[in-house]
């Protein structure tokens, strides 16, 4: 049976309501009877013969925006948008894919055709398409990468015009402070300009296997996803470093971004491009992070435990000593790198880090803690792994 008691509310609720309206409808008519005009809120409001407003003449540009627009605009031709493609199998029908993976940055490096970027710009991916800022595109191949500096280098053709590589500058004698630009294609906005300044020098971060890369420089002008792989620039618009990550939970940009600075670049890439590879500097000895970090814990010092030189190797030909391992199993320490070239060695990655800031055939000067005495010794580097 119907419910009478709630049909008997919703009647008296819906005769209320409609009083409600009544009234409120009167009391408009009666005190604001202009509020119920169907033009009153546009009619009153008009003004015949409006006229645009004139415009304030602005005067020159500054000198800095000045200085600004003309890096750019001497720039941009020398940065390029880098698009990748992953092939993917089809599950049920077992068929072939080619599905956009990724973008990034790049840069022209020389007249040859040779593109800079970030490895982890291009890895997994099966082919690479580079455009110009002119719209152009051309298919680009793998030259070769460093994984330890999160570098690789691709190739376009050279039968064609093309625009002038990115001058190039130093990153030894960077100031914090000094002025900085980037230029790059964040979230697909390409030839994206910012600007900011060096936050800081000499940062570290993990690299793509594992090791750490050294010396890099850090910046507050805006890197987001997208600006992988392109140019940072000094305010002579002179090539400084590689942009190559940033600092933040969201994975946008947070005012820190780091860089890959510009005399590692020019060290490495020589490399990759003759042999397809980065062949790192080496001692010939053996050390261990965690390792390394439980025993000199264990003994209250700081530096680099050597656990085992390799036969022939330049550590071996310099005299450096690896550790002792007792019947039992215990690691008496003999030679403990403290320093090199000077400069105090806290840590395995710090270590390797600085190794490789140096050349296959350089001479480097160790110094180590054995048997309580401080010796340096001279290390001339050869091929790592």
């Amino acid at each position: 049976m119907p419910n009478n008691g709630f049909l008997s509310r919703f009647i008296w609720t819906s005769l209320a309501a409609i009083l409600l309206a009544l009234f409120f409808h009167s009391f408009l008519y009666h005190y604001f009877p202009d509020i119920l005009h169907p033009d009153y809120f546009t009619d009153k409001d008009k003004q015949e013969n409006a006229e645009p407003r004139v415009v304030q003449a602005r005067g020159n540009l500054a000198e800095d925006e000045k200085s600004t627009i003309e890096l750019f605009e001497n720039s941009r031709d020398s940065v390029v948008f880098i698009t990748t493609r992953q092939r993917v199998m089809d599950a049920w029908t077992r068929n072939i894919f080619s599905v956009p993976s990724g973008t990034g940055s790049g840069f022209i490096w020389d007249d040859n055709g040779h593109i800079i970027t970030n490895l982890h710009v291009i890895k997994g991916a099966s082919e690479a398409t580079v455009r110009l800022a002119d719209g152009r595109d051309y298919k680009a191949s793998l030259v070769g990468a460093s994984p330890a500096h999160d570098i690789a280098v691709l190739k376009i053709g050279i039968g064609f015009q093309r625009p002038v590589p990115v001058p190039l500058g130093t990153s030894h004698d960077l100031k914090v402070g000094q002025k900085v630009f980037a230029i790059g294609n964040p979230f697909g906005l390409d030839w994206t300009l910012t600007t900011g300044i060096v936050s800081a020098l000499d940062r570290s971060l993990p690299s793509g296997d594992g090791r750490t890369i050294d010396n890099l420089i850090q910046t507050d002008a805006a890197i987001n996803p997208g600006n992988s792989g392109g140019p940072l620039l000094d305010s002579a618009g002179r090539l400084i470093g590689i942009n190559t990550a940033i600092y933040s939970p969201s994975g946008a940009s947070a005012g820190i971004g780091f860089s890959v600075p510009v005399d590692t670049v020019n060290r490495v890439v020589p490399q990759i491009i003759s042999r397809g590879k980065y062949i790192r500097p080496a001692m010939g000895i053996t050390v261990d992070s965690k390792l390394n970090n439980r025993l000199t814990e264990h003994l209250k010092i700081t530096g680099v435990i050597i656990l085992s030189i390799s036969p022939g190797s330049a550590a071996d030909s310099a005299g450096l000593q690896g550790a002792t391992i007792t019947p039992e199993g215990n690691i008496i320490a003999n030679d403990i790198i403290v320093a090199l070239e000077n400069k105090p060695i806290d840590s395995v990655d710090k270590l390797l880090a600085r190794v490789d800031s140096y050349k296959v055939g350089d001479t480097i000067k160790i110094t180590v803690l054995r048997k309580g005495e401080k010796i340096d010794v001279p290390v001339t580097l050869q091929p790592g792994e």
